[in-house]
């Protein structure tokens, strides 16, 4: 049977654009699934935004109001977007008046914003999410597979890492993604990715040391409704400084005993979204990097015949989970967009059937307590031990 879900968006930049476009696709991608999204209003502080969000994307209506979209008794579900300083208060808000929430990472400001999010929903009771994109490559679900069943053997290390030179130009706005009073910098921006793909990969983590740098002080400022994170502004204009930060790396002990490299920068030079992992167990190892997201290197032991030890290629296809919604061969190439709709499909479906899915806040959570042991660490230049739920 099927089932309408009123939808209202909060934040109309680029990830509101694409998180829009995504349940749109829910009916065609999934066709069969009976979920029915319903784009009923959107919201964004520029005026312009809203207004042309809700033309291109065919929302009855739009609002420069997000408590407007709260509000409004046709929404269902409530999709955040917004810039990660306004996380916590939407949240709030949207769990309070029993509405089902997507939230983008990091879920707060910087981490206790996250677990007040977390603690939120436990009260509310109503279904979450985070997202945690790159968790729904198909060849990354088949690698998680793999771990579950064994077939890596016992985990003995693991390197992961979002290396992503959106800021490498000096000249890059000075968005809130740069600002401490707005939130944290890479720590929340890129290396929750990386964090929360070593849980699902690896399991939690339950010691680490942490270390980190700003390696471009000063930008340009941005003016309101002009561009993204990715735009440049001009070298005579005014400029502000740089108050979070740009790299972070971090060794880490997981709880099964496996031991790993986490790193993630903002500003680096020749990677472009290298948002990767390398995962080591004693019958053998993977790695995937979503730059290359469509294949997947694995390797088993092979004692019978050592000229055979070493990594082979495989390619994403309809075997493997997700694929077969957007095309039938092997080989024909999934992208960001699409595990955008696979993330939407799986928030819904879990909001049908009452039943929380991964990852919702309480995941968001687990890697906020992650990342208060590497701000611990990055005082105290020690080891440090990450809180249990």
């Amino acid at each position: 049977m099927a089932q309408v879900f009123g939808v209202g968006i909060i934040g109309m930049g680029w990830m509101g654009e694409v998180h829009s476009r995504s349940y749109r696709s829910i009916p065609d991608r999934f066709a069969g699934s009976g979920l029915i999204p319903k784009l009923v209003i959107c919201a964004d502080g520029v005026e312009e935004r809203a207004r042309g969000a809700q033309l291109r994307f065919g929302f009855q209506r739009f609002t420069t109001d997000w408590r407007q979209v709260i509000a409004d008794p046709e929404v269902k579900v409530v999709d955040v977007a917004a810039p990660n300083g306004m996380h916590l208060e939407i949240n709030r808000a949207a769990l309070q008046a029993g509405k089902h929430v997507l939230c983008e990472k990091p879920v707060g400001r910087e981490p206790r914003e996250t677990l007040e999010s977390y603690a939120a929903a436990r009260k509310a009771g109503t279904v979450t999410f985070v997202g945690y994109n790159y968790r729904w490559a198909p060849l990354v679900q088949y690698a998680r597979k793999l771990v579950a069943e064994g077939k890596l053997g016992k985990l003995t290390h693991y390197h992961g890492r979002f290396l992503n030179g959106y800021a490498g130009d000096p000249l890059g706005f000075l968005s809130w993604r740069f600002e401490q009073a707005q939130g944290l910098g890479t720590l929340g921006d890129l290396m929750s990715h990386a964090i929360d793909m070593a849980h699902m990969m690896a399991g939690p983590i339950e010691s680490l040391t942490a270390d980190q740098e700003i390696f471009i002080k000063r930008r340009p400022i941005q003016q309101p409704g002009s561009g993204t994170h990715y735009d440049r502004g001009r070298s005579d204009g005014p400029m502000g400084d740089v108050t979070n930060e740009d790299y972070v790396s971090a060794l880490v002990h997981f709880q099964n005993g496996a031991r790993g490299l986490l790193e993630s920068c903002r500003v680096i030079n020749g990677a472009k979204c290298d948002m990767s992992f390398e995962l080591h167990g004693t019958k053998g190892a993977v790695k995937w990097n979503f730059e290359r997201m469509n294949e997947l290197q694995l390797q088993f032991r092979r004692d019978d015949d050592l000229a055979q030890e070493g990594y082979t290629t495989i390619l994403s296809g309809p075997a493997h989970p997700y694929h077969r919604h957007f095309n039938p061969g092997p080989g024909i190439s999934l992208g960001y967009d699409d595990l955008k709709v696979i993330e939407a499909y799986e928030f819904l479906s879990s909001v049908a059937s009452g039943k929380q899915g991964e990852p919702g806040f309480r995941e968001a959570a687990a890697v906020a307590r992650v990342q208060q042991a590497i701000i611990r660490s990055w005082e105290s230049k020690r080891w440090e031990t990450v809180e249990k739920e």
